[in-house]
């Protein structure tokens, strides 16, 4: 595998987990969201990842992951009595989205630890390159 190969299949992976930490970014500033009926109500989106392979064998063997698609929840919204406020419906209900900060949370740190990894990566194979570059001084 070229050596610059590397440099590729790490920036689709930060690439990929970019776009990751905008979704659950997205996820938790409409967490608390309302609406006056259910399907106007945010959903929570999800990103799906997808392994791309390289030729298997040979000098540009190698691996980069894409974004397959974003998807969206299929979870009900949550409906809230409150006959007060300005959205409610004719029963006098508002709806939310059902997003569980929790979950959004932990997917952000996974997200965030796999960016920083491939950060690592990147840094790592430039001073090894460097080094080497280095042998012949």
């Amino acid at each position: 595998m070229s050596s610059f190969k590397i440099f590729e299949i790490a920036a689709s992976g930060m690439a990929a987990e970019s776009l990751r930490l905008n979704t659950v970014a997205s996820n938790l500033a409409n967490a608390n969201t309302i609406s006056s009926n259910k399907d106007g109500v945010y959903r929570a989106r999800q990103v799906v990842f997808e392994e791309v392979r390289g030729a298997l064998s040979g000098p540009d063997a190698g691996a980069a992951v894409k974004v397959r698609e974003v998807i969206e929840a299929q979870a009900d919204a949550l409906a809230r009595y409150e006959p007060g406020n300005p959205l409610a419906d004719a029963n006098g209900y508002v709806y939310s989205p059902n997003i569980n900060s929790i979950e959004q949370m932990v997917d952000m740190i996974a997200s965030s630890r796999s960016y920083q990894n491939n950060i690592e990566v990147v840094n790592t194979s430039r001073d090894l390159m460097l080094a080497t570059l280095r042998l012949g001084q």
